[in-house]
């Protein structure tokens, strides 16, 4: 609902939940690290290789076998030389080790050459498993171009004297001829543990005897020793009593120590998983360097990501790990221009997901300092960093520019002044940082909360409300969850230039892939293209391409309007980190702008709004436990920034409606009053186009206002809204949703399932509340669940009450349904 906020999802913060848990409700990391593992392309199941499909008149079998013996002739009859050779003769790649020459060179003489890439016309590369694009779509994007069957010239393969005078040369020319080639399609790809020694160790899931078995049938050996192993796998508990003399050997030998997840993920999928991505040691090792982020399972990457100092809060922050604040450090500042600068590079085709972070520092009674950072987003043991000390502030100034200039390839000075920056291939963006205190630093600490609100002298459940608003926790839970949440990069503290380009690529994100028909080739180039951008302007560490409207609305349109709103938060808030004893609460209260009141539990309006929520609220599902809700407290406020309940009262149609939101974008809504939808996409909550969209259940708000299991309190919002003099009644997605804007018609989308209306009732004079038990409507095959209503200009909303609740678990229910990663 309410533009940028997100469905039921299951926090990573709770650390007993297994990643193998099935029917769990997914967060957005945890989706990320999945499409990191299959996003590439999705082949369907090979054949087997020994089905009769034929070419030249041979089986799959035969043209391997055939493929075996050619390139043992190959390696023994030619040099690595005469391979590179034959490779530049026919103008492909010759660079990179013997090994992978000599596998190119193997494709090329039985197979042909490589044609061009079909999305950028670059040159395709063999690395051995599969055929993939190293060229660029666009100066944000590298091709991800991958097949198993590429384009392959249609000319005889040009071989050079020093070969034709082989003993291999017949064999050669055998293949020399297009029509003579065979055809090897590597879609059948080879067992995920071919060629590989694996060891086990502990008590797994299943006995050793079970995946000896299971193993073997897959393609690899089972060791009983860790001598000679790819890797060990090992049980939880191996862990956590300190590991077996088989697990101490494996750590001193350096030889990778996986999780069982490992042999089932890899088995699942039919591709080797990357051994790194289940390393359950290497952050215990002495010599280790601990895990990146994501490499971690969900819930310990959430723990420590909540848990982890944000180390540049702000343009005038300086960086946590100089220490320099100790000293009295400031980021240094000539002309107006604070030399502070972060950057992101998010290059999915190569593999690249880095920030870089330059700083100038005055430090009292000393020189000028230089710090220089540069790592991949999540890992920051591995990072280049470096502090310099000037005593020449010039020669410092000079040095800094031509870092600028070396990570971005544009000036400095028409950056800083004028925001002018050009996009270069394989260099760096800026995230351009405000002045100001990121939230989920200068908010309130958990040890704070507790004696702000005793030392404040509002109401006491409203000084309970504002702790909430004003605390550092909501914020770093909303990031988390979003993959948004690097210590190094200020996500929560951007510039209104920074925010206004992410809204950019948002929209031409959305109009570049709404014209696409199918799922082809060219419509991945676009989605991962857009995809690369957008990581690259909003850093994550978990970037995915994307591939529908559902992760774009979830993983690009919901993450900005949650960041923009929490940036209006961060002002707001402001740095809170000292003393609580002059009431910061009442100060930043006074400073929202909004009257907050507590609704008594006696009073019509609060039993008014508890009827209303019983009615229209359905369970929500999160695994196989379904989650009621009860009302804690309720709050009358008034907005300043919304139009008055005078106002309201004058316009047509008016209803009480249910409106979702995340906790974290509260601050904004009650500063700032409801701003519509960033665009228009064929999904639930944004199918209206720039609409503000709230509905009559209950059920609808609590998707969206819900936490997590293991943090169950929320708000939900209760608007007074007027629907205007033409109301347009849809059970399907508007085809046309910008004359619905311009003409601001007020649009009721009719879902799967409605309010009785027999037990409706009037509020308030002429104000319809839409209260009744939820019933099956006539619109079975509406791509909504309950009823939404879509208006068009804000001064037709009033956000009338906030409803503080509390999710709680009911009776455990089985689910024997497929296990889906979000409620819809």
């Amino acid at each position: 609902m309410l533009h940028g906020n997100v469905k039921v999802h299951e926090t990573k913060s709770q650390a007993h939940a297994s990643a193998a848990d099935e029917g769990k409700v997914m967060t957005r990391k945890q989706k990320a690290e999945n499409k990191g593992h299959d996003g590439e392309q999705s082949p369907k199941k090979a054949k087997s290789e020994h089905e009769t499909d034929r070419a030249n008149g041979k089986t799959k079998a035969d043209i391997a076998r055939e493929f075996e013996d050619f390139c043992k002739s190959v390696r023994e009859h030619l040099s690595v030389a005469q391979m590179r050779e034959i490779l530049e003769m026919n103008d492909q790649d010759s660079s990179g080790s013997d090994g992978s020459v000599t596998t190119k060179c193997q494709d090329l003489l039985f197979l042909g050459a490589l044609g061009k890439c079909p999305l950028c016309d670059c040159n395709l590369e063999f690395d051995g498993t599969r055929y993939s694009c190293k060229g660029s779509y666009s100066e944000w994007s590298s091709c991800t171009f991958k097949t198993s069957n590429p384009p392959r010239k249609e000319e005889p393969i040009k071989l050079p004297d020093s070969v034709l005078n082989t003993p291999i040369a017949d064999l050669l020319k055998k293949y020399q001829e297009p029509s003579r080639r065979p055809h090897r399609d590597l879609g059948a790809p080879a067992k995920p543990f071919a060629g590989m020694m694996i060891s086990l160790s502990g008590r797994l899931s299943r006995t050793h005897h079970y995946w000896k078995k299971i193993i073997e049938k897959n393609g690899g050996k089972v060791a009983n020793s860790v001598i000679g192993v790819n890797c060990l796998v090992v049980s939880p508990a191996e862990r956590e009593r300190g590991g077996s003399s088989k697990l101490s050997e494996a750590m001193e030998r350096g030889i990778p120590v996986v999780r069982e997840a490992w042999l089932l993920e890899s088995i699942e999928k039919q591709e080797l998983q990357p051994l790194e991505a289940y390393d359950v040691v290497s952050d215990l090792a002495v010599e280790g360097k601990g895990i990146p982020w994501d490499k971690r399972e969900a819930s310990e990457e959430a723990l420590e990501s909540l848990a982890a100092e944000i180390k540049v809060y702000g343009k005038r922050g300086v960086h946590k790990d100089t220490k320099l604040q100790e000293r009295g450090g400031q980021i240094f500042e000539r002309d107006g221009i604070l030399y502070n600068c972060a950057f992101s590079l998010c290059d999915m085709g190569r593999e690249i997901n880095e920030y870089c972070v330059m700083q100038l520092i005055s430090v009292p009674e000393s020189n000028l300092h230089l710090y220089y950072k540069k790592g991949r987003i999540g890992d920051d043991s591995r990072a280049e960093e470096r502090l310099e000390e000037w005593e020449n502030v010039d020669n410092a100034i000079k040095e800094f520019t031509r870092l600028f200039e070396e990570v971005t390839g544009n000036e400095f000075e028409p950056w800083e002044r004028e925001k002018k920056i050009e996009k270069k291939l394989l260099k760096f963006y800026p995230v351009d940082m405000d002045d100001g205190v990121d939230v989920r630093h200068g908010g309130l600490g958990l040890r704070q909360l507790g004696v702000a609100a005793t030392h404040c002298n509002l109401e006491s459940k409203v000084a309970n409300f504002m702790k909430v608003l004003c605390s550092q926790e909501i914020y770093r839970y909303a990031m988390m969850e979003m993959g948004l949440d690097p210590p190094d990069l200020p996500v929560g503290m951007l510039s209104n230039v920074h925010l206004r380009r992410c809204e950019e690529v948002v929209v031409q994100f959305v109009e570049a892939v709404k014209p696409i028909k199918g799922t082809g080739q060219k419509s991945e180039a676009v989605w991962s293209d857009y995809s690369q951008r957008w990581f690259t302007l909003m850093h994550s560490t978990r970037p995915l391409i994307l591939r529908d409207y559902e992760e774009l609305a979830d993983n690009v349109v919901a993450a900005f309007e949650t960041v923009r709103d929490i940036t209006v938060a961060s002002h707001l808030v402001g740095d809170m980190s000292g003393s609580t004893l002059d009431d910061p609460l009442s100060d930043r209260y006074n400073n929202l702008g909004c009257s907050i009141s507590p609704v008594e539990n006696d009073s019509d309006d609060y039993k008014m709004i508890v009827k209303y929520l019983e009615k229209t609220y359905e369970p929500i599902k999160v695994g196989d436990i379904d989650y009621g809700v009860s009302v804690e407290n309720v709050f009358a406020v008034e907005p300043s920034a919304c139009p008055s309940m005078d106002e309201i009262k004058k316009l047509p149609n008016k209803v009480l409606l249910w409106c979702g939101t995340r906790s974290s974008n509260l601050l904004r809504h009650l500063k700032k009053g409801f701003l519509p939808a960033t665009c228009s996409l064929p999904v639930p909550g944004y199918m209206f186009g720039k609409a503000l969209v709230c509905s009559d259940a209950a059920a609808e708000a609590a998707r969206y206002g819900f936490t997590a299991v293991d943090r169950p309190e929320g708000f939900l919002v209760l608007a007074v809204v007027s629907q205007g003099d033409n109301i347009t009644e849809v059970s399907s997605v508007p085809e046309d949703t910008k004359s619905l804007e311009e003409k601001k018609i007020g649009v009721k989308g009719l879902g799967r399932k409605k309010t009785d209306e027999s037990e409706h009732f009037m509020w308030e004079g002429d104000i319809k509340v839409p209260c009744g038990r939820l019933i099956p409507s006539e619109h079975k095959d509406s791509p909504l669940e309950y009823n939404e209503y879509a208006v068009y200009d804000p001064k037709q909303t009033r956000i009338r009450f906030l409803v503080g609740v509390k999710y709680e678990e009911k009776d455990a229910v089985m689910d024997t349904a497929e296990p889906q990663g979000e409620v819809s």
